[in-house]
């Protein structure tokens, strides 16, 4: 992976340290399977009744299911497939496309000590994240 494309990874991973975002990534399809599947054994065993009761228990479990566990945002970004890295680093490139920096300290400290550019970064991080990852973000602990 290019350089650059580091740099920008390990800035997004110490804005959101600092900031303290924490992710979770729901899984709407699993739970929409659980839902429908329920709901279908029920009918088999209870005929129209057991279609409701199997579609609230169903739902209840389903919904029981998709409730994301929040992880740390920098794990998540590190754990990211190079082709959405690049996305994001995309992304992030058209905030800070004209700085001019040799490490990722180096952008880091020239982010950090601007809170307007560092407030840019971090909603292109947020919108993102909800977006392409369709993921919840919650900050603090």
């Amino acid at each position: 992976m290019p350089v650059r494309v580091d740099d920008v990874m390990r800035l997004c991973c110490d804005l959101s340290q600092q900031q303290q975002m924490k992710a979770a990534v729901k899984h709407s399809g699993k739970g929409a399977f659980v839902a429908g599947a329920t709901a279908f054994m029920g009918g088999l065993v209870g005929g129209p009744p057991g279609i409701a009761v199997g579609g609230a228990v169903g739902g209840l479990l389903g919904c029981w299911m998709t409730s994301g566990q929040f992880r740390p945002l920098p794990q998540i970004i590190l754990e990211m497939p190079p082709q959405q890295q690049q996305q994001l680093y995309d992304s992030v490139m058209t905030i800070i496309g004209n700085l001019d920096w040799t490490d990722a300290a180096q952008l880091t400290a020239l982010v950090m000590g601007n809170a307007v550019l560092q407030q840019k970064v971090a909603a292109a991080l947020v919108t993102y994240i909800t977006q392409e990852l369709r993921a919840e973000v919650q900050y603090g602990e």
